[in-house]
């Protein structure tokens, strides 16, 4: 028996049992009742409760209880009311219709806070889920993707979405390079690999001019389908099944061949330049990232191969004669004559034993003028066509490529602008893409590929970018039918 205070001289008590046991509450009540009236008594056991209403009077010479109504609870749900009239000896019950069933509250305060409990659970419980599914290599994987993907050296493990067939390329072609930790340039830095790879040169040549960066100078990564990155070894077999690489054109595709000379030398020091006669001050001003900085170093590039085999044929790490790049530098219409010689000489008047593959690029030495580009190519053609004759034949191999020009940069001097900003600049790629398709030529876009990248001057990208455009090339290179020619 519990007690608890109550205000009113109304009673509520809880009683166990049948009719006869409100008798014996009752007597219970009358023989130890408490001194204050207002206090009421509580009986709890295991069967059905039933709770007495009553009131007595303040006289204890008066008749000392009167129970006016009893309700009885199952499950701590009413299920019943009926009137009482009882006395001090006995009770007299007066049945009634039962009251109707009070509904349940759905929502109580421990429901509330069980709920709330639950989902919080459920969602600690779906974080620890998800971040052990998903786990540290693509967690990894998208910090590559906007900064760095030479982040993935140090997980030791080969990129997940990549075949193993193509496992070369998650290592750092680089590793084996001069100057490499000084230089900081790992492969992993300029392409992330994934799948699948291109099929063909026109799905290559596609992707690759659309492709784009996660952030400024992240991992280039061409669109819908990938490209190789390619080891030394394999550069140099590619190169070799042909007899001559001919690149024609400005400043910016001396820089390409300059890069494929840092992939066959394997120096990313001073690969591209002419390091066997540099004095002091050019072999620090023309140092890694600086080899194509046009102010300092455009004269220091090499030119062909010939060369480098002549002043320092150990460098090159293809075998002695398999290969020969070249670049003749015809940089705006009308073309110099003493470029034209120097063009006709370089070609020969010969069929070779393999082909020739020819890469040109031209565009702002002309302003972008589309037709001045056009009218310069087509000179070249003619002249290639009059020197090497079995070119017009029906069946002739005769691999091309049309590069065109850099997106602009930030520090390109606000007087070109207008005629080479990258409004132009865009238009022009399309245009010169177009044009040169007509003419059987297939074509490479550069602007996706370096609107993210450094420039030295806002025209000519670094290092890291024209090592981008040489792999490009390469891939393009990788994917001709030589064989059956």
């Amino acid at each position: 028996m519990s007690l608890s205070p109550r205000s009113s001289t109304l009673r509520r008590v809880a009683a166990v049992g049948d009719l006869p046991a409100l008798a014996r509450l009752h007597a219970l009540h009358s023989k130890e009742r408490p001194n204050t009236p207002s206090e009421p008594i509580h009986y709890t056991q295991t069967k059905p409760v039933w709770e007495v209403f009553f009131s007595e009077s303040d006289s204890e010479e008066e008749t000392p209880i009167r129970i006016t109504r009893v309700h009885m609870w199952r499950d701590n749900v009413e299920v019943g009311a009926l009137p009482v009239t009882l006395t001090s000896k006995e009770p007299v019950l007066m049945p009634t219709k039962p009251t109707k069933r009070l509904p349940k509250p759905y929502l109580t305060p421990r429901r509330i806070v069980a709920l709330a409990a639950f989902f919080v659970f459920f969602y600690i419980f779906n974080k620890v889920i998800m971040a052990f599914s998903l786990g540290k290599i693509r967690t990894e994987c998208l910090k590559g993707f906007a900064s760095s993907a030479s982040i993935f050296e140090s997980l030791g493990t080969p990129y997940p979405w990549v075949s193993s067939s193509r496992l070369s390329d998650t290592q750092d072609t680089f590793e084996n390079y001069k100057y490499r930790d000084t230089c900081q340039i790992s492969s992993l830095d300029l392409h992330v690999p994934f799948d699948p790879l291109c099929t063909d040169r026109s799905s290559m040549l596609m992707a690759m001019s659309s492709g784009g960066r996660i952030g400024h100078d992240a991992p280039y990564m061409p669109r819908g389908c990938d490209m190789r990155w390619f080891s030394t070894e394999e550069i140099c077999r590619i190169l070799s099944r042909f007899d001559k690489l001919i690149i024609v054109g400005d400043s910016m595709m001396r820089h390409i061949i300059g890069s494929l000379n840092v992939l066959i030398r394997k120096d990313l020091g001073y690969g591209a330049v002419t390091d066997w006669n540099f004095t002091p001050e050019e072999r620090s001003e023309c140092f890694c990232n600086f080899q194509f900085n046009v102010k300092a170093c455009s004269m220091q590039g090499i030119f062909k191969t010939a060369d480098v085999v002549k002043h320092d044929p150990e460098s090159i790490a293809c075998s002695p004669g398999s290969i020969d790049l070249m670049i003749e530098q015809m940089i705006r219409f009308p073309i110099a004559l003493d470029e034209i010689e120097r063009y006709k000489v370089l070609l020969g008047s010969t069929k070779p034993k393999k082909p020739y593959a020819f890469v040109f690029g031209h565009g702002l030495w002309n302003d972008l003028d589309l037709q001045a580009t056009l009218d310069w190519l087509d000179q070249i053609l003619e002249m290639t066509t009059e020197q090497l004759p079995y070119l017009k034949e029906k069946d002739s191999f005769w691999p091309r490529l049309f590069i065109t020009p850099n997106a602009a940069g930030k520090e390109k001097p606000s007087e070109w602008i207008v005629s080479q900003g990258n409004k132009a600049l865009m238009i022009f790629e399309e245009s010169v893409k177009t044009q040169v398709e007509l003419r059987g030529i297939e074509h490479l876009g550069t602007w996706n590929m370096s609107i993210q990248s450094n420039k030295f001057d806002g025209v000519h990208v670094d290092l890291k970018g024209n090592l981008i455009k040489a792999m490009m090339v390469l891939n393009w290179l990788n994917m001709l039918d030589v064989e059956r020619h």
